[in-house]
């Protein structure tokens, strides 16, 4: 069974709901976890706050917004909740925008919840299980499309993302140029949407062979300045980028978490392809 299905229980989905604004929309889909016992109202209020502070960064792909804040007390277990909005709604992002799907995750670790965040990617990438999912009628029909997610090297064969094949040889020669073959992905909070960004990355870089020679860690704007030193380049969201400054090596912006052709262009550029 799908990770992200025992994650999300149909109570917990709700469909082309209507909501004023973003801040009403995070605010139901946090109660839709309150509902299911995995959280309290403080937590709704953490991830309203946590996009406050750090602005729309939770924006990770066009018109889907993923709603998360740090674990802590107010989460009882890690659960996800699911809002498809009747009209869109404006997050401010300045590519993303507007929003018609808000996706909410309470996680009481930093670990239960990471292989359902792979599979969501990776679902949220392809067009056509996007557009089932935006057209399923029944809480039902999202989790049996939810529950059916290819494995990732299928995803890879059958989107042809336009992601081209390098040769692994390729990866010896950018070694001994004195890169520490580590890429840093970087949010907030260090287990929301620095995972989606990961988990892209991770699937263009077994696609090019280079898996095994380059490690990808999912890490918080605090840690990240200081594990800058053992990474080649950071990537991340403009917001959460301007938030780190000059960390001391480059900083790669990303618009769309979930998209291999960009992830894969950044990374020719990086490593001169």
């Amino acid at each position: 069974m799908s990770e992200i299905v025992e994650l999300l229980d149909s109570s917990a989905i709700a469909l082309d709901h209507e909501s004023a604004d973003w801040r009403e929309a995070v605010r139901f889909a946090g109660s839709l976890l309150e509902k299911s016992a995995a959280c309290s109202e403080q937590y709704t209020q953490s991830m309203i706050e946590n996009a406050e502070r750090n602005g729309p960064y939770i924006v990770v792909a066009p018109g889907f917004a993923f709603a998360h804040a740090r674990p802590s007390e107010a989460v009882h277990r890690t659960a996800m909740s699911w809002v498809r909005l009747k009209s869109p709604v404006e997050f401010g992002h300045a590519k993303n925008d507007p929003v018609t799907l808000v996706v909410a995750l309470a996680a009481n670790d930093d670990s239960a919840h990471t292989r359902a965040m792979q599979q969501l990617a990776k679902v949220l990438g392809l067009p056509k299980k996007r557009a089932a999912l935006d057209q399923a009628a029944t809480p039902e029909e999202v989790l049996d499309i939810l529950g059916h997610s290819p494995k990732a090297q299928q995803t890879i064969n059958q989107t042809n993302h336009g992601v081209a094949t390098t040769q692994s040889g390729s990866t010896r020669d950018h070694q001994a140029q004195g890169t520490t073959n580590k890429i840093l992905t970087v949010c907030g909070n260090g287990l929301g949407t620095s995972l989606f960004l990961k988990n892209t990355l991770e699937q263009v870089l077994e696609h090019w062979g280079w898996g095994s020679y380059i490690t990808v860690e999912a890490t918080d704007t605090i840690s990240a300045k200081g594990k800058a030193k053992e990474a080649d380049l950071i990537l991340t969201s403009g917001e959460i980028a301007r938030t780190l400054g000059d960390p001391g090596i480059p900083v790669k912006v990303i618009e769309n978490f979930t998209s291999m052709t960009e992830l894969d262009a950044v990374l020719r550029d990086s490593y001169d392809v």
